[in-house]
């Protein structure tokens, strides 16, 4: 048996033990570590599994993860962001769907604070979804807004699923995180259009509210969130300044964000006990896959895939844009099935050095694949943005409803991807303006 007839086979089983719903980090390692053994002999299979995890765990651009995973933890649990929906609400609620509108904005605040579209989903869905029941929006709508606006926590910075890419594509984590604001905010406007465009077709969807707050309670609301600016300065504001690295960065946007709780009177013991651990559940998981997505590497390395498909790739000739359409595809059938931190791990390593055979720009790349991966987590049937909503919500909104409402924003993401793809200085300005 050759040995690209040994990478598409484990290829294949992979494949089929994801399906079989075994854990992805277990799928990635055990093929590869089997994989290598076929290929280059036991004794060397043993030697790269020993290796790999240290040298993994032992990169220090990594450390970007816990860092940006305790900011999000500690801004949460001290209740920092609290009052992002109470000030979008007094804003935006006269707007038709109003409050699905302030939802919207103000999951683009705390993904701001977050960098987890789970997080960001679960937030808003607790503090958005019941007063939207409550004032008569229709179920899909109300749900559906909440699971398509968390994925902008895997866009807005700090992103984790940015710091992943491009710890593993080597490219500049700083300029991607930058790379994902346009985009990023773009995306959320193209979302609030909808719902306002929803609202005024069908007005029973998102009731207008009868309700005029103050001008005075407008302006006061917002010496509440002063906090949420402050911190993607200290992040954001850093990077783009050259100040500080992405790994930097994270840990001054952990430290401003315990800094900020304890000025405020909220970070106590119980903040900071439930933050860490959450911290902690989080990196190990995320780390367990990487481990899992690295063996992967090595083996279609040592079978010769990548090899094999970046000579196919160039031997067809195609365009960079057609190549990013036909990975898009890719992304959108595989994100009906698995996480998208699975989906990326899984399909780095093959498309990768086809980007780089083509000669796709990589900070480009990075952010129009964040996109299909944030598309895949609102698709059936395994959208986990749609799964955190129904967990939200309990028995009182059905998962098809979730799933009808979450559906509604593709027609958006159409809108916003063809745009991305097509007009790539959406992506690619404001990382050329950041030295180095």
């Amino acid at each position: 048996m050759s040995n690209l007839t040994i990478g598409f086979s484990g290829i294949l089983i992979m494949l089929v033990l994801m399906g079989l719903r075994v854990p992805i980090a277990l799928a990635l390692g055990g093929v590869s570590i089997i994989g290598l053994a076929l290929i280059r002999g036991p004794q060397a299979a043993f030697s790269i599994f020993s290796e790999l995890p240290m040298e993994f765990g032992a990169n220090w651009t990594l450390t970007a993860i816990p860092m940006f995973l305790l900011m999000g933890s500690l801004a949460f649990h001290s209740g920092l962001t609290s009052s992002l929906f109470d000030a979008a609400r007094l804003w935006l609620s006269r707007l038709p769907g109003g409050l699905a509108v302030a939802t919207n904005f103000a999951s683009a605040g705390f993904a701001a604070a977050s960098g987890s579209s789970l997080a960001t989903c679960a937030a808003m869905g607790r503090l958005g979804i019941p007063e939207m029941l409550k004032r008569g929006y229709s179920p899909a709508l109300a749900c559906g807004s909440v699971a398509a606006a968390g994925t902008l926590g895997a866009l807005i910075p700090p992103s984790i699923i940015f710091v992943i890419y491009g710890w593993y594509s080597q490219t500049s984590i700083g300029k991607l995180l930058v790379a994902g604001i346009i985009p990023g905010l773009l995306t959320a406007v193209a979302y609030a259009a909808l719902i306002i465009a929803i609202c005024m077709i069908w007005p029973h969807m998102g009731p207008r509210l009868n309700e005029r707050p103050s001008w005075r309670a407008r302006f006061a609301i917002l010496l509440e969130i002063w906090p949420v600016p402050i911190l993607v300065l200290g992040v954001v504001g850093t990077i783009y300044g050259g100040i500080a690295t992405a790994t930097e960065a994270a840990a001054i946007g952990a430290a401003m964000t315990a800094l900020i709780a304890a000025f405020r009177g909220r970070l106590n013991m119980h903040t900071i006990t439930r933050s860490v651990q959450e911290t902690l559940i989080s990196t190990a998981a995320i780390f367990f896959v990487s481990i899992g997505a690295l063996l992967f590497t090595r083996f279609l390395a040592f079978a010769g895939i990548a090899n094999f498909l970046t000579g196919y790739i160039a031997d067809l000739g195609l365009d960079p844009v057609t190549i990013v359409l036909a990975v898009g595809l890719l992304y959108l059938v595989l994100g009906c099935f698995l996480d998208s931190l699975g989906v990326l791990m899984l399909t780095l390593p093959v498309i990768l050095p086809v980007f780089k055979a083509a000669g796709v720009d990589p900070i480009w790349a990075g952010v129009i694949v964040v996109k299909f991966l944030e598309i895949g987590l609102i698709t059936p049937p395994l959208g986990m943005n749609v799964f955190v909503v129904k967990g939200v919500v309990g028995n009182a909104v059905s998962l098809p409803t979730i799933f009808k409402g979450a559906l509604w924003f593709l027609l958006a993401e159409v809108v916003v991807m063809t745009l991305l793809i097509f007009f790539p200085g959406f992506i690619t300005y404001l990382p050329s303006l950041i030295d180095g």
